[in-house]
């Protein structure tokens, strides 16, 4: 025996479904949960966390400190500084082009979008910059110590989710 249509369900995959219930929010309500959200998940300030990019970069050019010259500073230090430098210029950079966007008189969505997207684009050239013009007029950069506290000082969003 051939299954006929809808002999095992009642309704058919095929078929749209007829209407979805949307309930619409009072402005009261909206706030109300909004409260709610804020107390349960506070918000992250990108200027603390580069305010911990760079207190994780001054740790990492102490511990990297260790191993150079007991007076002076040393090659590791020096690569060490530059790492965390490579981390958070960029990021400075990108919050600058955020803040603009955010004191403009006309903010709508497009234009922080635009913002959003020009200041990573920032951030990504910046970067490439740094890693290329230490290249080329730093000599002698040790590349672990810089490429650690480079990429410390970019994890540290981790860490700020975990002290928040």
């Amino acid at each position: 025996m051939i299954p006929q249509k809808n002999q095992f369900s009642e309704v058919d995959e095929w078929d749209e479904p007829e209407e979805e219930y949307v309930r619409v929010y009072s402005k009261d309500e909206i706030v109300a949960l909004q409260q709610i959200n804020a107390i349960k998940y506070p918000a992250l300030s990108p200027w603390k966390i580069l305010a911990l990019q760079g207190l994780i970069t001054l740790i990492s050019v102490a511990i990297w400190s260790i191993f150079g010259r007991v007076i002076g500073v040393s090659l590791y230090t020096q690569s060490a500084f530059l790492g965390g430098l490579i981390s958070i210029l960029p990021t400075t950079l990108f919050l600058v082009r955020l803040e603009v966007a955010k004191k403009s008189q006309r903010l709508n969505p497009e234009r922080f979008l635009a913002a959003l997207v020009s200041g990573e684009f920032i951030k990504i050239a910046a970067t490439l910059m740094l890693f290329i013009g230490i290249a080329y007029f730093v000599p002698g950069v040790l590349w672990v110590p810089l490429l650690v506290t480079y990429l410390l000082a970019l994890k540290c969003v981790w860490l700020a989710w975990w002290l928040r």
